[in-house]
């Protein structure tokens, strides 16, 4: 069953056709990732599903719900939530206090306790910095600090942009098994990342995306070996 579907979706940079049409979806308990080369609109996809940007024309319909023209504050209520490019964690606040921040949408908040015990479970390295200034934390900390105040929603779907940029390989290897940990205990995973390799290898799905329109789907592993894929993105 598809929790996330994405019809004709076309999204314009003032007279520039940053989107031109495209269709995907995504099945509730997968991993689904976008691959593209730079500007080929993947973050763009993300922002106007998120509703961070306007769409021109198209829908998106989320969990059943029209999503099309629902404000982006909205949707984190429905259960999307995204951690954005670049990380995007509060600077200047504590490690906690970011934490806090991801659980605000949260009706009930007498879980907030057991909540931030499991993310210090699977990110040890926030339990030991939970006081310390976001801003001051090494690039692999604040990703994974951006991870784990995304998971304080309780989001039924969760939408990474580019979460290894930037990364040492080890730490790039680390953050691919978390993804694989959160989508085993039950979110659902859109990615778009520019590690072909690393994302298709634990991908159930995948869409490559060039010029703002897609041009080829498949599973993970048939991408992975499709000959146009290879050279594209894999090196060869």
């Amino acid at each position: 069953m598809a929790i996330l579907e994405v019809h004709d979706l076309e999204v314009y940079y003032g007279v520039i056709r940053a989107l031109k049409g495209i269709s995907f979806e995504v099945n509730e308990g997968e991993i689904v990732t976008l691959i593209g080369a730079n500007g080929a609109g993947k973050t763009t996809t993300m922002q106007s599903v998120v509703g961070l940007i306007p769409k021109k024309s198209g829908s998106v319909i989320f969990d059943g719900n029209d999503i099309t023209k629902t404000p982006c504050h909205k949707i984190v209520h429905l259960g999307m939530t995204q951690v954005p490019e670049g990380r995007r964690i509060f600077q200047e606040l504590s490690v906690y206090d970011n934490l806090l921040m991801g659980a605000y949408s949260m009706k009930d908040q007498s879980g907030f306790k057991n909540d931030l015990e499991a993310i210090y479970t699977r990110f040890p390295r926030l339990a030991e910095r939970k006081n310390q200034i976001a801003g001051t934390l090494s690039g692999g900390e604040q990703q994974m600090l951006a991870m784990g105040r995304a998971i304080m929603s309780h989001p039924k779907l969760l939408m990474l942009d580019e979460p290894s940029m930037g990364l040492s390989p080890l730490l790039v290897d680390q953050v691919f098994e978390i993804i694989k940990d959160i989508n085993k205990d039950g979110t659902t995973i859109l990615l778009v990342e520019q590690n072909a390799g690393k994302s298709l290898a634990i991908s159930d799905r995948a869409y490559v995306l060039e010029n703002g329109s897609i041009v080829l789907s498949g599973t993970g592993s048939e991408l992975a070996s499709s000959e146009m894929v290879r050279k594209a993105y894999l090196g060869g």
